[in-house]
């Protein structure tokens, strides 16, 4: 599993690199990096090209279906949470608050027991 997600962050980078190549190599309106190749990068990324357009479409789906799949797997391999993980999970952090200044906090586990309010007796 873990070969799996390292290879798929190869190919979201190497996606990602090239799509940054090829859109900067797109004459726009402009011009482009292309123009900086001369008569050769006029001709091949032209504005009529519609063979780089296609690339560019397809390595973008690549970027996309990586990301997402990278987002699946790791999500699946965790399945756990930060706050299940943190000691007297399931408990509020009001209940482990102590209820006047000065007095300690109640134990964890068990029951707990709510001080009466002020001016009321037992």
């Amino acid at each position: 599993m873990d070969l799996v997600i390292i290879l798929l962050y190869i190919l979201f980078v190497i996606a990602a690199i090239v799509l940054i190549v090829v859109v900067l190599l797109q004459e726009g309106k402009g011009g482009g990096f292309g123009e900086a190749l001369g008569v050769h990068g006029r001709e091949t990324f032209g504005v009529g090209a519609k063979g780089i357009n296609t690339f560019t479409g397809v390595t973008a789906a690549i970027f996309l279906g990586s990301a997402l799949l990278i987002h699946i797997l790791n999500r699946s391999a965790s399945q756990g949470s930060v706050i299940d993980s943190t000691p007297g999970a399931g408990s509020s952090l009001f209940d482990q608050l102590p209820a006047e200044p000065g007095a300690t906090p109640p134990a964890t586990g068990g029951e707990q027991s709510v001080p009466p309010p002020a001016g009321e007796q037992k």
